[in-house]
């Protein structure tokens, strides 16, 4: 279990480097997949590029608490972060995003980190 516990965990960080990066660098497909549509070039490019930042810490973070607190804090990090996927599937819900998108991709998300932290704890 052990194993499996850091893997997912390492795996998840790395996603969050992903998704700051693709945000940052391709903010307007990042955008639609996120569920909200939005035009880098507008209003919205700021916003878009404050999440791409948020996002990328949040993996380069959890990396760091993993490599240096270990399973214990990493456990701790990924229970609150695990907030930022429920907030968001409510966001998408909010201004018209898919149903789909909300559920499957942002609370599915949350479920993960939430498995993610039980499997740290567990260690």
């Amino acid at each position: 279990m052990t194993v499996t516990a850091y893997t997912l965990a390492v795996v998840l960080n790395l996603f969050c480097l992903f998704l700051g990066y693709r945000f940052l660098f391709q903010p307007g497909p990042a955008a639609a997949g996120y569920g909200v549509p939005a035009d880098p070039g507008g209003d919205a490019g700021a916003y878009l590029t404050i999440k791409g930042l948020r996002d990328g810490t949040l993996g380069l973070v959890g990396l760091v608490v993993l490599a240096f607190a270990g399973a214990g804090g990493e456990a701790w990090f990924m229970l609150a972060v695990a907030l930022i996927p429920l907030g968001d599937t409510l966001i998408v819900l909010r201004h018209g995003g898919a149903r789909a998108v909300a559920f499957g991709v942002h609370f599915a998300t949350a479920v993960i980190v939430l498995i993610s932290a039980g499997l740290l704890f567990a260690v």
